[in-house]
Parts: structure tokens; C-alpha cells; sequence
């Protein structure tokens, strides 16, 4: 018997042996891959390599802001701390003679302690190498621990301020003690009262004659 014709209407993969259809099926799934390799996945490998790099990227800006940000916190603190230390200093060795504000501090301790000061004198100023020194003279009155407690109040002050060439003397206001009624004697005290200021670095400072007061 003679084999069957093919139909006019039949494809030729249908004509084809299975071991064909199998090889053609294979090599059209290999086509779409190399398709999808080229067209996709290579896409999608080449965003994520960059998306990496970028990352890569972004981390090393935060690191680099990071470390921006602690050297900035660092040299604000720095500068809080040398501020501080510089109007610390300031308040001990002021860059002027700034005489109202000695004066002032030297008859808040008299008060303090209880003693008169009774006259003020500044004098010339001084200069050293990098100070000056900034005199005024005094005359205290009051009782034996009340100038002891007024030197012990200087001593406190912020300002760096020296008591120098201390006379005393018995005050003619000092009274006589009864047996029962011991009474401590007043005592006039004149010295010399020395601050210091800072010279400034302009080459036009120097010593200035000061004003007289009572």
C-alpha cells in the first residue's frame, strides 16, 4: 500500500520528522534566550552595575559629609572653648587699663569687708615687655581684720591686682578701750595697688598718665 500524500494544507513543521520538530524546537528557545540575553538581561545587568556604582558613590559622599560634619563640630567646639578661655584671660589681664572698672572692684571689697577707702590716686603706668603694670594709690581706713579681710578680697578678684609698699598706722579716730570694753584699734593704711593690662601688638602702645581721683 502506497504511503499517504501530504495535504495541501499542512505546514512544514508538520512535515517534518519528530527529530526535526525537536531541533527546531531547541533552536527557536535558544534564539529567544540569546533575545532575551541581548535585549533584556543584558539591560537590566548594566542598570544594576550602575545602581552598585552609585550606591557606591552616595556611600562615599555621606562618609565624606560625615566626616565634614565631626571636623566642623570639633572646630566649633574648639573655638567655644578658646572664646572662653580668651575672656577668661581677658578678665585677668584686660587688653586697656580699664581704671573705672579697677576703682570699682577695690571699693566693692572695701565695702565688703568693711573698710573706708578714703582716696584713690592712679599714677603712671608702667610697661614691660608684654604687660603694664597699671598703680593707683590708696588709703584705707578700718580695724585690724577688716584691712586683713579686704587684702584677702583682693586676692579674689578676677583681675590680677598686687598690694605693694603697705604703710600703717594707728588712726586718730581709734578711741580708748575700756577694761570691760576691749575695742580693737582703727588703723589708716596707704599702699600701692597694682593691676596689669596686656600690651597691645601695634607698636603704638605705651604707658599713659591717668587722671586723679577721690
Amino acid at each position: 500500500m502506497a504511503p499517504k500524500a501530504p495535504s495541501a494544507g499542512s505546514s512544514t513543521l508538520d512535515r517534518l520528522p519528530l527529530a526535526g520538530k525537536i531541533g527546531f524546537g531547541l533552536l527557536f528557545m535558544t534564539l529567544v534566550g540569546a533575545l532575551f540575553f541581548v535585549f533584556v538581561y543584558e539591560d537590566l545587568s548594566n542598570e544594576l552595575a550602575a545602581a552598585k556604582q552609585r550606591e557606591g558613590t552616595l556611600r562615599g559622599e555621606l562618609r565624606a559629609a560625615e566626616a565634614i560634619k565631626e571636623a566642623y563640630q570639633k572646630d566649633r567646639e574648639e573655638k567655644i572653648r578658646s572664646e572662653a578661655r580668651a575672656e577668661q584671660t581677658k578678665k585677668i589681664l584686660p587688653d586697656d587699663p580699664e581704671t573705672p572698672a579697677f576703682l570699682a572692684s577695690l571699693q566693692q571689697t572695701a565695702t565688703i569687708a568693711g573698710v573706708n577707702l578714703t582716696s584713690w590716686t592712679p599714677v603712671d603706668e608702667v610697661p614691660q615687655e608684654f604687660f603694664a603694670k597699671v598703680p593707683m594709690k590708696l588709703t584705707l581706713t578700718g580695724r585690724y581684720h577688716q584691712i586683713a579681710k579686704f587684702f584677702h578680697g583682693v586676692g579674689q578678684i578676677d583681675r590680677i591686682i598686687n598690694m605693694e609698699d603697705i604703710q600703717m598706722k594707728l588712726s586718730t579716730k581709734s578711741g580708748t578701750a575700756k577694761p570691760d570694753q576691749p575695742v580693737e584699734p582703727e588703723v589708716t593704711v596707704e599702699c600701692l595697688g597694682t593691676a596689669f593690662r596686656a600690651l597691645k601688638l601695634d607698636g603704638k602702645d605705651g604707658a599713659k598718665r591717668r587722671g586723679t581721683g577721690k
